[in-house]
């Protein structure tokens, strides 16, 4: 056993905490490894490079100053797309690629709309996924809309690094406050001054006006916008409007206003953007300096031709359960489709002693891939030594004269070896990056300890055909550095046993966004079936290469497939039977971002009984999609399978609503081990729809400038096109891999509570307060709780730290709805509260069967009083005066539904 732990040690060369981590390392309070990606989509220009240092550098600086001389940027390799021409300043890449980027330089998701955003999608304190700037954002030519670009990146590195969220909503850009005003949402930047006013221009013309109550939400109407004075003094917030020249600081405790609904409130807890810095790990591990930092370092990094040398195990273990046919249908479809044209592919064998099946050859076309095909092993038998098959892959790199740095590893083997610990530091040194298969539950117990990567993938697949682990595994394995639109696309996999039943009929949707080079794959497990595919206007297709030897038959549609509904039919031709059927595809068009989904799990490990959390992102480009329908499917250690619904509806394990991210809770363990994860996604006609990212850099509308307000130019408006209906599509996804450790036997003893309520929302209507929010489950989000408490309090600071003291309202006649299910409850307040009480504020707790109790929801409130409208200037310089409303006044403090996944 700790030999096969030498071996998962071998392939720790960057500690990850999930797939697509950052690569980022603290070190002496400078921040090292950073990649800043330029996306391929965006056309040469050598000015973006020279801006993103002075950003970067800039940055640096601000960032050190605002954080009390405490961290800065140390090390940044700035990532340049393969079509750009090559530079004698340019390096290879190593371990770094798109997949890890921090930043993306991309192009906007809609035209003309430039927001910077971090895409976040989980709690307060975790990190984000990445920064996105568009060009237009880096080379300065946005300055006025959202600020200088080293600002900007503080403000998104403080989301990416730290989990902070923005002191602004956009959702909800006004409140009440207790001293009877409306303001506009601002945590704790209250001295930051401006004016109010409905700002429209026409023909060169602008008039300005002030802002009117709205007679549904008491608040301001919704052209009302918030124009700062171009001049200040106050320091905070960077998390609000870090564009402000004297805005140095980020908002801390003694500054903070906890009653403004900001999604910094909403998410932390009513923490202090500062309070969460100094939470952090980087912060606890650093102490400030003394000396200035030096500028950071940059590295040019240009994309260069793929280079991977499958390493594939061919010992006597490999002969059972089939395991040899099976890694060689999966290694076929490999190598016919999914790796990419251009890329340099060699191939090694091992058992006993490696043997070097092919050198690297180019793909360019049908002619290579079928040449490596045929390289494939044919025989199993022998033992097993892993480190002699990856020195004779190294061997292979190096005959072409290429560099190990940087170069692809596909290691597949059923982990039963005994000599893996002799070459751990040569693998380390070598800069290779290893893409690991474990196929069988051998393998995974042998590498129990293998959490993490060397920047690669890490894959799982049991002895069970039906499920088609191992072909989707293989399947992912398509290059991070590629340009999206040569990207082999998973649009089916599936698998069915079959007894009584001789046919395994079905259908796949090939939408507009994919066509290009579609691949049918077909794997049986005694006799050949006789095979029917019908394309979406009735036509035979009866072109598929058959392999009897590898029990499969393949077919590649010419061009562009026909988008519509492909029907398929096969009928076995044995008693007892196994088929699958795989379908992938590339981008119709280059210019046309093809729709993809992404999954991964929250951890790569993980102890009994706390949950796992699946993610699943579906987006056409950088553009989510919402509506979809998005199961996962978990399979364990043995090959059982848990079916699992993704929902994006902001409640449970889903931290942001509509924001194209479909989460879900995971706590169907059956064992110890491996569990590896798929995901689907699928939308009927008219389901869908596209969206843009929500909750974004501020815009600037203007700037008050010697009390007259210049406005910038008006931000595109994007509501009807991008609310576009998607068209019918289907994808399919391997999320990798996780292991469970200390399962017991749960089913006497419940070790599941109900999940936190995060989307409670308030109204009251001069008499009763209705309130509603998401059921939570018996277990986590499954299943129905048993009862609710229902807290309120004239304080959130006293209901959020002393519920069990607040005063409970009486739910006799609530009844629990089943999990994710929409509850609503009405009360009266009557006389519970102090006559004088300006707000109320609500909290619930769930309470299972066996009395165990969930966090406490976030809060929601109403306020109670007459808000007061400040005077606003008038075009002739006068202020007019104000108006007094006898009102009630919403204010959801504690609601996350309107959130979504890329916050700025």
């Amino acid at each position: 056993m700790g030999i096969f732990r030498a071996l998962a040690s071998l392939l720790v060369l960057h500690l990850l905490q999930g797939s697509n981590a950052s690569l980022v390392q603290l070190n002496d309070n400078g921040y090292e490894d950073i990649i800043i990606a330029i996306d391929p989509a965006v056309p040469e220009d050598g000015e973006i490079i020279e801006q993103i240092k002075d950003m970067v550098t800039t940055a640096s600086t601000y960032l050190f100053e605002a954080t009390e001389k405490r961290f800065f940027f140390k090390n940044v390799s700035i990532l340049i797309p393969e079509t750009w021409e090559r530079n004698p300043e340019y390096s290879s890449p190593k371990y770094e690629n798109y997949k890890h980027a921090d930043v993306i330089i991309a192009p906007p998701t809609l035209q003309g709309r430039d927001e910077p955003y971090t895409k976040q999608i989980t709690e307060c304190g975790e990190k984000g996924e990445y920064i996105h700037f568009t060009p237009d954002v880096v080379l300065g030519k946005k300055q006025n809309e959202y600020g200088p670009s080293g600002r900007i990146l503080v403000h998104e590195w403080a989301h990416l690094r730290w989990g902070v969220f923005d002191e602004y909503n956009e959702d909800q850009p006004f409140y009440s406050v207790t001293a009877k005003k409306i303001e506009a949402t601002r945590q704790c930047s209250a001295g930051i001054t401006g004016t109010n006013s409905v700002y429209t221009c026409q023909g060169g013309s602008c008039v300005t006006r002030r802002c009117r109550i709205d007679s549904a939400t008491k608040l301001y109407e919704k052209d009302c916008q918030f124009f700062p004075d171009k001049v200040q003094t106050e320091k905070a917030s960077i998390m609000f409007m870090q564009s402000i020249d004297s805005v140095v600081e980020f908002c801390n405790e003694k500054n903070h206003n906890r009653e403004a609904p900001s999604l910094q409130n909403l998410k932390c807890n009513y923490r202090s953007t500062w309070e969460v810095i100094s939470n952090s790990e980087d912060f606890k591990s650093t102490t400030p300096m003394v000396a200035p930092p030096p500028p950071p370092a940059f590295s040019l990094l240009r994309i260069s031709e793929r280079i991977v040398c499958l390493v594939l195990d061919k010992s006597g273990s490999m002969g059972a359960e089939e395991r040899l046919k099976r890694m060689n249908q999966a290694a076929k479809h490999f190598l016919l489709h999914t790796v990419e044209n251009g890329s340099w592919v060699g191939m090694v064998q091992f058992d006993s002693r490696p043997n070097i099946n092919s050198e690297l050859i180019q793909v360019r076309g049908n002619g290579e891939r079928d040449t490596l095909v045929k390289s494939l092993p044919t025989q199993a038998g022998g033992g097993t030594i892993i480190c002699e098959g990856l020195r004779s892959a190294f061997q292979v790199i190096r005959n072409k004269d290429f560099q190990l740095d940087g170069s692809e590893i596909v290691l597949l083997t059923d982990g039963e070896d005994s000599t893996a610990s002799i070459c751990i530091n040569e693998v380390k040194e070598s800069g290779a990056i290893i893409h690991f298969i474990a196929f069988g539950p051998q393998a995974d117990e042998a590498v129990n300890e293998m959490q993490n990567t060397t920047g690669g993938e890490y894959f799982y697949s049991s002895d069970k055909a039906e499920n088609n682990g191992l072909i989707d595994a293989f399947g992912a394995l398509t290059s991070e550095n590629a340009d999206p639109s040569q990207k082999s696309i998973q649009l089916e996999s599936k698998g069915l046993t079959l007894n009584s039943d001789a046919w395994m009929n079905d259908t796949v949707i090939i939408d507009s966004t994919v066509g290009k080079d579609t691949f049918f794959l077909i794997t049986w497990m005694v006799q050949p079936p006789s095979i029917s595919l019908w394309d979406p206007s009735g036509t035979l297709i009866e072109d598929f290469i058959r392999d009897p030897d590898s029990r499969m038959a393949y077919l590649t549609i010419p061009g562009n497939a026909q988008v519509g509904i492909w029907t398929y039919n096969l009928q076995a031709k044995a008693n007892s039977e196994i088929f699958t059927i795989t379908v992938t595809s590339r981008a119709a068009n280059p210019a046309v971002p093809p729709i993809t989904v992404n999954a991964k799990m929250n951890k790569d490990t993980n102890s009994f009984p706390s949950p796992m959390i699946v993610y699943a992102e579906v987006q056409q480009g950088f553009v989510p999609i919402l509506g979809a329908s998005v199961t996962a499917v978990i399979e364990s250690n043995s090959g059982n399978t848990e079916v699992l619904e993704l929902l994006d509806n902001g409640a449970g394990a889903d931290a942001f609503k509509d924001d194209g991210v479909y989460s879900r809770y995971f706590i169907a363990f059956s064992e110890n081990g491996r569990y590896s994860l798929k995901v689907r996604a699928y939308s009927g006609t008219n389901s869908s729809k596209r969206s843009l990212p929500r909750n974004r850099a501020t815009y600037i509308s203007g700037w008050v400038e010697n009390g007259e307000i210049k406005g910038n130019p008006p931000r595109p408006e994007a509501d009807e096109s991008a609310q576009v209906i998607v068209e019918s599509f289907s994808r399919t996804a391997s999320g990798g891999a996780f292991g469970l450790s200390g399962f017991q036997d749960s089913s006497s003893t419940d070790l599941f509570p109900p999940s936190q309520i995060t989307d409670p929302e308030a109204t009251f209507d001069g008499e009763n307060i209705t309130l509603t929010w998401t059921a939570p489950g018996e277990d986590w989000d499954v299943g129905k709780v048993q009862e609710y408490i229902i807290r309120i309090n004239e304080s959130m600071i006293d209901l959020r730290d002393n519920f069990n003291d607040s005063l409970q309202i009486n739910t006799s006649d609530l009844l629990p709805k089943e999990a994710n299910s929409k509850e609503t409850f009405t009360f009266k307040p009557g006389n519970i509260l102090e006559e004088n009480a300006s707000h109320i504020f609500i909290a619930i707790q769930s309470v299972d069967k066996s009395n165990l109790t969930s966090k406490v929801s976030n809060i929601a409130q109403v306020a109670l009083f007459t808000p007061e409208i400040e005077s606003t200037p008038t075009p002739d310089g006068n202020h007019s005066s104000g108006v007094n409303l006898s009102v009630i006044v919403l204010s959801v403090v504690g609601s996350v539904a309107v959130v979504s996944i890329v916050v700025s």
